[in-house]
């Protein structure tokens, strides 16, 4: 993580000036003749993820001009942890959390099998509210990354239980565990489907946390681990991210973090379908059925469409509480990647309102959310002649919708919102290197905030 002061320190400190695009000629009017030319020899235009170093007095580097666009986002600071030299900066300007928070993820860096070529910048924080915010921030989306970035044999079923555990006993919260053949004791018939052909047993991962007086929050993630397609196996191009299949088990454990840090007045409860969607001979496969926890039977037409197979049994389970609302993260479709790109969280809500005020939170917070239909009318795609629904339409048109609406199939009428995303940065951006992303965990904080954070 990069360290963040919050006092004085004892080492040089090298202040940071932000130049707005647009001011750039009045700036270089303001500079001394010598540190104008400087600047221009420089080319130095004020362009945002752009900076120059200005001399001293001594003619040594003594200021750091950085280029902004005027927006307030993660990319203001994001790209200078790693780009300037190792040392302490501070912000010589009035600068947002947001910014801040930039820098700080700017500087991540995965690190569990190899040594990073270099530490990050540090920065020096006004306040210790300031900094204690950003490190809640910063931890959370860390965990995030660092999960959704461990391969498979370090991540499994069971590997990915032991981090909801750690995290759970790190805040006092209670976390229970369904393991294997438990689950069909417990009616998760869908979840053991699903990963009964892997080594390592699925599970269910169900967290408890906060005052029982408190509205309840339900958050649900796709815990697969990896993802061989099953018997409807995926070509070798598609399989070599699927380490990333499950991201949104690392979005809820992520969130969880963040919302227990800063103890949000919900009753939060976290359920993790965990599973390796393995190939052997007791797999599961085309045209099975396969009941629910709910009671529904699901004909398998797609064993790759198994992400929604085990989250239909946590939903339902999350539903059986009647809790004030439901969130459930899942890297669940292409077509979702197809419609928004490998950028922006996809969401779908039966909320109007809820949904509204989560894709404000994402636009205020640089954390993109775009709302996609749940068009009742292609429920037809999902109509079984042997169940009472298929897990995947036989046509690829509206697959992000159609896997959306099975999920709705098990939440009954309460407010639920259904996040498709990739959990994966394609490319690297300032404060978003590439690799495991935290997606629509900053919009859907925000709005919990708001919602709950004043009762």
């Amino acid at each position: 993580m990069t360290d963040v002061y919050i006092s004085s320190t004892p080492d040089p400190v090298t202040p940071i000036t932000l130049v707005r695009t647009g001011d750039l000629s009045t700036w270089l009017e303001s500079l001394d003749p010598a540190a104008a030319s400087w600047v221009r020899s420089n080319r130095f235009e004020a362009e945002k993820n752009q900076f120059v170093w200005l001399p001293d007095g001594s003619g040594n580097p003594g200021l750091v001009a950085v280029g902004w666009d005027g927006e307030d986002n993660l990319e203001t600071l994001g790209g200078l942890a790693l780009s300037l030299p190792q040392g302490v900066y501070r912000i010589d300007a009035e600068v947002s959390q947001l910014q801040l928070l930039g820098w700080a993820l700017g500087g991540y860096q995965f690190e569990r099998y190899k040594t990073a070529p270099r530490d990050p910048a540090k920065l020096l924080v006004a306040s210790e509210e300031d900094a204690a915010a950003l490190a809640s921030f910063e931890s959370a989306i860390t965990l995030v990354r660092d999960l959704i970035n461990t391969p498979a044999a370090d991540m499994l079923p069971g590997h990915l239980a032991a981090e909801a555990e750690q995290l759970a006993e790190s805040f006092g919260a209670e976390c229970t565990v369904v393991v294997g053949d438990e689950l069909l004791d417990r009616n998760l018939c869908a979840i053991h489907a699903v990963g009964r052909a892997a080594t390592d047993a699925p599970r269910l991962i169900d967290i408890r946390w906060g005052d029982p007086d408190h509205p309840q929050v339900v958050l649900v993630g796709k815990g697969v681990c990896f993802d061989s397609g099953g018997l409807d196996i995926k070509p070798a191009s598609n399989m070599r991210t699927m380490k990333k299949d499950m991201g949104g088990a690392a979005q809820v454990l992520g969130l969880a973090q963040l919302i227990m840090a800063e103890q949000l007045p919900v009753r939060l409860r976290v359920l993790i379908p965990a599973v390796e969607n393995a190939i052997a001979g007791n797999a599961y496969r085309p045209g099975d059925v396969v009941p629910t926890y709910q009671g529904l039977t699901v004909e398998i037409g797609n064993t790759d469409a198994e992400g929604r197979v085990v989250m239909c049994d946590a939903l339902a389970l999350a539903a059986e509480e009647k809790p004030d609302l439901i969130v459930d993260y899942a890297t669940l479709t292409g077509s979702a990647r197809s419609a928004v790109g490998a950028e922006i969280a996809a969401m779908f809500s039966n909320s109007n309102d809820v949904a509204e005020a989560i894709f404000r939170s994402g636009e205020q917070l640089d954390d993109p959310v775009w709302r996609l239909p749940l068009h009742q009318p292609y429920n037809y795609k999902l109509e079984s002649k042997v169940a009472d629904t298929v897990n995947s339409a036989s046509t690829p048109f509206g697959g992000a919708i159609t896997a959306a609406l099975f999920l709705q199939k098990f939440v009954a009428d309460l407010p639920w919102v259904h996040f498709d995303i990739m959990a994966f940065n394609t490319r690297a951006r300032p404060g978003r290197p590439e690799g495991g992303e935290a997606m629509a965990v900053r919009a859907v904080y925000g709005y919990l905030q708001a919602r709950y954070g004043q009762l």
